[in-house]
């Protein structure tokens, strides 16, 4: 069904919609090329939330680019995601496609946002535009895994990050933890916060390393060069702290970025009197613990945020994953030894039979100076 040319042009698409990782959120990243006659007259993708889609960007430089004629007919799109059939903050892409006189579309995935969820593409063809579904679509959802939970399930996708010596430490017996991996590493983290709606840790965390838990743009590496310091957007940090023991002393409260307190009880009045306007509280039900229902928890930050980043203790970090809420586990593995004293990765129940124990699949494995950072898919 699909030509080479089509699935070269649909892994272009792909590419340019990867570029919105760090900017486009909550709104899906999206990428479009537009060929006509065998040549691509048009590419696009969505830069940033309340923007121009993809398409709109695609049909822009394809207009300039036949600016003698008035339409495109004999063109062909490749979309990575339904082009949307709703007004929202911009007209509807299908729409626009439509009026240019566009072919052919070819789409990755069908969006399942209830308000477009096939819509888009009923819309084109009940304009006789001929429109393929699913080319490369495996690889195009994976661009927008959190936004394709999300709108399936109102769940965010959840990823655990962790850190560990060779034999499994995070830390010294005595707590030492600065610093396990390299500045290669580190930078990456940064990365990976950035493409994150939130960032969920402990209050034990907290008080044991007073961090700030922000994206700091000059970290960033190379990502740094093509993304401008104002189109950073900065994760929700999520603090469990079910007791309401957390004071503002802290470095959270000194940045201001917005702050999510989530305990099983208030926060004493005078307290809450001295938090800045970029925190926030909410209580949640607890669980037979006493400690904050993970399920209450992510069912909360799936109104608004498609993906969650846990940079968690062992004890949270275990739960997330026990719990059967963590999708995915990104490990970074530092070439260092640290003694069976040290601090264990996670804290997980002791299974009894083999098939009890998580299941966990390699998506990608990478050098990062003397690291290596593991990318994995938890659950079938």
């Amino acid at each position: 069904m699909w030509s080479t040319e089509d699935t070269e042009l649909m892994s272009r698409a792909i590419q340019l919609a990867r570029k919105g990782l760090y900017t486009t959120r909550p709104n899906p990243c999206v990428g479009c090329v537009i060929t006509l006659n065998g040549q691509v007259i048009g590419e696009g993708y969505h830069i940033q939330a309340g923007g121009p889609h993809a398409e709109v960007h695609a049909l822009a430089m394809a207009r300039k680019s036949l600016s003698e004629q008035s339409g495109l007919k004999g063109a062909t799109a490749y979309v990575t995601l339904e082009p949307c059939s709703h007004y929202g903050r911009t007209p509807p892409c299908a729409e626009a496609l439509i009026n240019h006189g566009v072919s052919r579309v070819v789409v990755a995935v069908e969006d399942p946002n209830p308000q477009v969820s096939g819509r888009g593409i009923k819309m084109l063809r009940d304009a006789g535009i001929e429109v393929d579904v699913g080319l490369l679509s495996d690889e195009a959802a994976s661009v927008n895994s959190g936004f394709m939970k999300r709108m399936r399930s109102g769940l965010p996708w959840v990823t655990v990050k962790l850190a560990a010596s060779l034999d499994g430490k995070t830390a010294l017996q005595n707590g030492v933890s600065k610093w396990i991996t390299g500045p290669e590493s580190r930078r990456d983290v940064q990365r990976l916060r950035a493409r994150h709606c939130a960032l969920v840790t402990g209050i034990e965390t907290v008080l044991a390393d007073d961090p700030s838990l922000n994206v700091r743009h000059g970290e960033l590496g190379g990502a740094a060069e093509s993304l401008d310091e104002s189109m950073v957007i900065q994760p929700l940090r999520v603090i469990l702290d079910s007791r309401a023991r957390l004071t503002n002393a802290g470095k959270l409260f000194s940045i201001d970025s917005p702050i999510l307190l989530v305990s099983c009880c208030d926060y004493p009045e005078d307290e809450r009197a001295n938090w800045p306007g970029h925190v926030s509280q909410i209580t949640l039900g607890c669980d037979n613990k006493g400690r904050v229902s993970l399920s209450a928890l992510f069912e909360h930050l799936g109104k608004s945020c498609n993906s969650v980043l846990v940079e968690a203790g062992a004890t949270l970090a275990g739960s997330v994953i026990a719990e059967q809420h963590a999708d995915e586990l990104v490990l970074y593995q530092a070439m260092k030894i640290l003694g069976s004293a040290g601090r264990n990765l996670i804290s997980l129940p002791s299974y009894e039979a083999m098939e009890d124990v998580p299941s966990i699949t390699l998506i990608d494995e990478r050098k990062l100076g003397a690291d290596t950072r593991l990318t994995l898919k938890i659950g079938s």
